[in-house]
């Protein structure tokens, strides 16, 4: 049998109880205390997202930031580019699709991505790849995707069909991602700043 408490004690209040803060007023008999604040990165928002740029989209799918407008190139669009480029290499006798290459690299564009209206773009400037991101992809990047013949080129394309945002191996060297740009909206777009991380 248990002692009833002396009144000359003074009791401490049970530890597993949560207690109101200093100076709140006494809790409401059958009412808990209000839960604390939800920090704002916690709970249903997109994840990894702050506040959107004006003029920009959250894409879910490849967890990019990317302008109104244009979506990531699918895949089909990307082979499409890539076995494009073949007859307009012979077709321009290879020194015209050089050349045309050379031009179009500052609009972050090869020829093939011309005549399918995509555009590289860089997700970390927010803008258009220009023409030393788009020397690095299409030179530097290709040495990489031909070091091991096969091997890479295999390797880059599975990263293309199974990465979210299909970045190739030339895409990563360069820091891009292909954008279906059918309106032409990155045309006379300015630089947008990137969303934050």
């Amino acid at each position: 049998m248990t002692q009833p408490p002396d009144p000359d004690v003074p009791q401490r209040p049970p530890t597993d109880v949560p207690q109101p803060p200093p100076g709140s007023p006494p809790p409401q008999a059958g009412h808990l205390p209000p839960a604390p604040p939800i920090p704002a990165e916690y709970g249903y928002g997109q994840p990894g997202v702050g506040v959107v740029p004006a003029g920009m989209y959250f894409d879910q799918e490849s967890g990019l930031t990317l302008p109104q407008g244009v979506q990531l190139a699918s895949v089909g669009r990307r082979i499409g580019a890539y076995f494009l480029a073949i007859p307009l290499a012979i077709v321009t006798l290879g020194i015209g699709y050089a050349i045309w290459g050379l031009i179009v690299w500052a609009n972050g564009q090869t020829p093939a991505l011309q005549v399918l209206g995509m555009r590289c773009w860089r997700p970390e400037d927010g803008r258009v790849a220009g023409w030393w991101w788009m020397a690095l992809r299409e030179i530097v990047g290709r040495i990489v995707d031909g070091i091991l013949s096969v091997i890479t080129l295999l390797v880059s394309f599975i990263f293309m069909l199974t990465r979210p945002d299909r970045r190739c191996l030339h895409d990563l060297v360069a820091g891009t991602v292909v954008l279906y740009d059918p309106d032409k909206v990155l045309v006379s777009q300015p630089p947008q700043a990137p969303a934050p991380m």
